[in-house]
């Protein structure tokens, strides 16, 4: 949670609590982006406004940037008292899961916050996946270069039999 006021921290934490272990709060975004990379956040809950004469958002729109640009599978959700829609479309727009008003309904609040760490997770399984394929799919061109493109070498560095090999590479588009 990333809010100026501590009042709205706090009440944030309440409710929160009562489904979530760990949470951290800041009261600025001074440090956002070294938090956010040494971190792997389910969700962050985001003010818009920072210094008491500012009412435009786009403190918050920039914290968004930079949180995205740091972690892009977290999801953020925008909080704001001064919202409109206008606000909110092009917060939707930059990357944001969400967005609430304050002050919040508890039901809604703690709905929005399950939906992103849902879908942050969600985010980071299909990138392990994805990882995971990638490296399959290195190990096999590594093990084909290593045997000159014999196939039964290849396979038995690998650990594989050969129509196994043999699915692995059409998988990965890599048959002759």
């Amino acid at each position: 949670m990333v809010d100026d006021d501590i009042d709205v921290l706090r009440a944030a934490r309440l409710a929160l609590s009562l489904r979530y272990e760990a949470i951290d709060d800041l009261n600025g975004i001074g440090t956002i982006e070294q938090q956010v990379a040494g971190t792997n956040y389910d969700a962050i809950l985001l003010d818009m406004n920072f210094a008491a004469q500012r009412k435009d958002g786009s403190q918050g729109m920039d914290a968004l940037s930079k949180i995205l640009a740091t972690d892009p599978d977290v999801s953020v959700i925008l909080m704001t008292a001064f919202g409109s829609v206008n606000v909110a479309v092009e917060a939707l727009k930059r990357g944001a899961m969400d967005f609430i008003l304050k002050p919040w309904a508890n039901d809604k609040f703690m709905a929005s916050v399950a939906v992103a760490v849902e879908s942050t997770r969600k985010k980071r399984e299909e990138a392990r996946g994805l990882d995971i394929e990638s490296l399959e799919k290195n190990a096999i061109e590594a093990a084909l270069a290593r045997a000159k493109g014999n196939l039964s070498a290849a396979a038995t560095a690998l650990g594989l039999s050969r129509p196994a090999l043999y699915r692995r590479l059409s998988k990965y588009g890599l048959l002759p």
